[in-house]
């Protein structure tokens, strides 16, 4: 099955399984890549965040005017924090973002509880290193990137450019099947 790509400069369409590293600046405007990632060509998706609360990832899908109705969240972090916790059929939680096995057996739930066009959405590998470290991270993305190719998703996983090495960066590049790397002014590069 073929996923269409609305990422400028990216391949129009791309394989299931197929798993998309965003490379981008700490306050590089990934919302719109994400965003449009989304509303293309896809019947569910689950933004897993370890940036934002659930809250805030659904008022980031209402503000770029996504279908929250095909929307799955897990919130990495508002039971740490201790924030109210609002469950519900599409919000889901686990304790903290250094939970890698918590993160991936529920990204395992929604790809085997959903049908058709699937897309993943990491937001972001660089706290995942942050909260557990660089290695954890690296074994959780190769878990979740398994998970695509077996269930013919795709996924896009953003990691920041300047907050790791160029060997970190490096290593992870060479997971993915396609690299899209935003600047600070908006441009977007892509290899695939």
């Amino acid at each position: 099955m073929d996923y269409q790509l609305a990422i400028e400069n990216a391949p129009d369409t791309v394989p299931g399984g197929t798993g998309i590293l965003l490379l981008h600046p700490s306050i590089g405007e990934t919302d719109r890549i994400d965003t449009d990632f989304f509303k293309t060509d896809t019947d569910h998706f689950l933004i897993v965040s370890t940036r934002t609360t659930a809250r805030e990832v659904e008022q980031k899908l209402e503000h770029y005017d996504v279908d929250e109705s095909r929307a799955d969240i897990l919130d990495t972090l508002s039971v740490e924090r201790g924030y109210s916790r609002w469950r519900t059929d599409n919000v889901h939680y686990v304790s903290a973002p250094d939970d890698l096995d918590g993160i991936v057996t529920q990204v395992t739930d929604f790809l085997e509880s959903h049908e058709g066009k699937l897309r993943l959405s990491v937001d972001s590998v660089t706290e995942l290193a942050y909260y557990a470290d660089v290695d954890g991270a690296y074994d959780a993305t190769r878990k979740l990137l398994d998970l695509l190719d077996k269930h013919d998703a795709v996924g896009l996983f953003h990691l920041s450019n300047e907050v790791h090495d160029a060997e970190t960066i490096q290593r992870f590049r060479e997971l993915f099947d396609g690299v899209v790397e935003l600047d600070l002014d908006g441009g977007v590069e892509a290899d695939f």
